[in-house]
Formats: C-alpha cells, sequence, structure tokens
C-alpha cells in the first residue's frame, strides 16, 4: 500500500477512534492504524469502558515521566499476549513504525508519545525498557525505550517511532526485517527510576519480582549517628535516591525519563538473515510437533521442522516457508491463526 494512501487512512481512523488504550487487559478502541487486514470487532464493554478510560493527552492522572507497568494478559484479534519481565528477550521479525496520528497522546504508561524521540512499542515487554533494534539488511542498530503496547497487526515484532524507522532506514517502505534484544541491566535500572514514581497499587499488580536496580536506588541507613532528641523516636527507614541514567547508552533524561541518543551504529549482519518463515511454536515433545503439522497439512501447507537449542534443551521449530515477501507472509500468517494455531509469528532466518 502506497505511504500516503496508508497515512490517510490512519488520519481517517483517528477522527473514529480515541488515543490507543491497553489497561490491565481491558482494550479499548485506537492505535488500529495496523490493522488493515484484521477485522475489528467492537462490543458494546469495550466502548462503555473507554468511556470510563481517560482520554490522550495528559489527563490521565499519571505522571508524564510514565509508571512501571507490565500489565495482565490481553487478547487482540483472538490472539493472546502475556506481558512479563524477560531480560531474555531475543527475538527477530518485522518492524514496523506509528508517527503522526499519535503524537503527543499518552503512551501505555502513561508517558506522552513523541514521534521524534526513540521510543516503541512492545506486546508483551515492561514498560519503560530498553532494547536494541537491529536492521537486518544493512545492519543499522538503534536503542530505543519501550514505553507503550503495540503493534497490534499479526506478524509485527515491534513498532518503532517514526523517528527509530528514519535512522533505522525504512521510513518509506513502512517495514523491516529486524533482530531486537533487550538490555538487561540497563532496562533494570530505568525499570527502578520509573518504580518510584508509580503508584502502589499499580505496581501491586504488576507480575513478578521487582526488577533489582543497577545502581541500587533504595539506600539503607545503619549504624547512623543519632541526631538531636526531639522527645520523638525516630524510626530507622530507608531513603529513596534518584537512580541514575544508565552509563552503557547514550541519552539524557527528559522530564524524568531516560531517552536514547539518535546514535547509529553499524553491526555486522550474518549471511541468512534474508529469509522469511511463519513459526508454528517450538516443541519440546514428538506430540506436539505431529498436531502442529497436522493443523497444517489440513489446511494445505506443508511444514518444515528443524532442532534448535533454548538453554539446556532442545526444542523441534515447526515452520512454514521460506516465503518470498512480506506480504506473502502476512496472509500464510492470518490464515495459519485463523486455522486456530494462534501463537504464530513471522521470524527472520
Amino acid at each position: 500500500m502506497p505511504r500516503r494512501l496508508e497515512e490517510a487512512l490512519a488520519r481517517a481512523r483517528q477522527l473514529v477512534y480515541s488515543a490507543a488504550r491497553f489497561d490491565e487487559g481491558v482494550w479499548c478502541m485506537g492505535r488500529w492504524r495496523w490493522l488493515r487486514r484484521v477485522t475489528v470487532l467492537v462490543g458494546v464493554t469495550a466502548l462503555a469502558a473507554c468511556a470510563q478510560q481517560p482520554g490522550g493527552g495528559t489527563g490521565t492522572g499519571l505522571p508524564t515521566s510514565g509508571i512501571y507497568k507490565i500489565g495482565k494478559p490481553y487478547q487482540v484479534g483472538g490472539v493472546w499476549y502475556y506481558p512479563t519481565e524477560d531480560f531474555d528477550y531475543n527475538e527477530t521479525g518485522i518492524a514496523s513504525w506509528y508517527g503522526p496520528g499519535f503524537h503527543a497522546k499518552n503512551t501505555a504508561n502513561g508517558e506522552v508519545y513523541d514521534q521524534n524521540e526513540l521510543t516503541a512499542a512492545h506486546k508483551t515487554l515492561p514498560m519503560p525498557s530498553l532494547v536494541r533494534v537491529t536492521n537486518l539488511d544493512n545492519g543499522r542498530s538503534v536503542v530505543v525505550r519501550v514505553n507503550d503496547r503495540g503493534p497490534f497487526a499479526n506478524g509485527r515484532v515491534i513498532d518503532m517511532s517514526r523517528r527509530g524507522a528514519q535512522l533505522l532506514g525504512f521510513e518509506g517502505s513502512g517495514t523491516a526485517k529486524v533482530r531486537v534484544q533487550i538490555l538487561a541491566e540497563e532496562s533494570r535500572a530505568i525499570a527502578a527510576a520509573a518504580r518510584q514514581g508509580t503508584p502502589a497499587t499499580i505496581l501491586a499488580e504488576s507480575q513478578g519480582p521487582a526488577p533489582k536496580p543497577v545502581p541500587r536506588a533504595r539506600i539503607e541507613v545503619a549504624g547512623a549517628s543519632p541526631g538531636p532528641t526531639t522527645g520523638k523516636t525516630a524510626a530507622p527507614g530507608i531513603i529513596d535516591t534518584p537512580v541514575p541514567p544508565p552509563a552503557t547508552v547514550a541519552g539524557s533524561v527528559v522530564d524524568g525519563r531516560f531517552v536514547p541518543a539518535p546514535v547509529v551504529a553499524v553491526l555486522p549482519v550474518q549471511g541468512g538473515h534474508e529469509n522469511l518463515f511463519v513459526q508454528v511454536g517450538a516443541f519440546g515433545s514428538a506430540e506436539n510437533v505431529a498436531r502442529a503439522r497436522a493443523r497444517l497439512a489440513s489446511i494445505g501447507q506443508p511444514a518444515v521442522v528443524s532442532s534448535t537449542r533454548s538453554g539446556k534443551l532442545t526444542l523441534q521449530r515447526v515452520r512454514v516457508g521460506p516465503l518470498d515477501s512480506v506480504d506473502r507472509a502476512d496472509t500464510l500468517l492470518n490464515q495459519i491463526i485463523q486455522a486456530g494455531l494462534t501463537e504464530a509469528k513471522i521470524v527472520v532466518d
């Protein structure tokens, strides 16, 4: 689809839908620029939920520096997503980007989206996180701050800001083959900073243990010399101190949040990353492999099975491909999801 037509459609949808909202598993209308291949069914319950949610802009009641948030599992287009802390995340896939229709709107963790900053939306990673995104076609690589949920088109692994797409070289084409790798220690550090401004009720609902900041964000007071006596007993406490930004990533603190600098690294890209596959899953049991192959056979798709290592485990990947274009991969992925294999995804190998 021509880029200008795509942008025009995005602006038209913006007149109908409110700003994107994914809040603890209840989804509201909006942020559907990427769903041009997916039928969106919006019920009365979702409409009522949206009416009760704060709108775009800065009226969320949350700090504009954002909060720390994982969120509950949620479903879009028949596919379930399970947000979690995953400091080993390293995936390939197709990146897209979003921009003018959402500029200055609130992100899923309360920040204000700026299409000219290096930020991104991801379906499951904690907000905020820092990830390195590398274009597998040209080796260009940037670090971005994950502060939003999305993209919700099947087959997209990350949604970059407009600036991120420009630096990676795919603003014009709209998509790119990428690798997305979380920066574990740096993500723990900015998560610790965000937690300081997050309401306790939201923190309590986040899955998983609190990430350990590097360096520590709280200083235990032990063995301090006593001060003047005032008639009151001073309870031992913990002093909150600001968490310094990551020293290993160039960037600056803007409105209380760390934003990576527009620094482009050119990394060597190994050969063999031009092939697209739809991966149904990676299974540890022959029975699950057989089920997946049978389901694919029922829709006329032959499966390719190959081994891979995940830690100490040997898994069998069930795939269809290689495929000659992103459009072909998108069409096939939607067909496979409709056949009930809802965990299928597009990978680059």
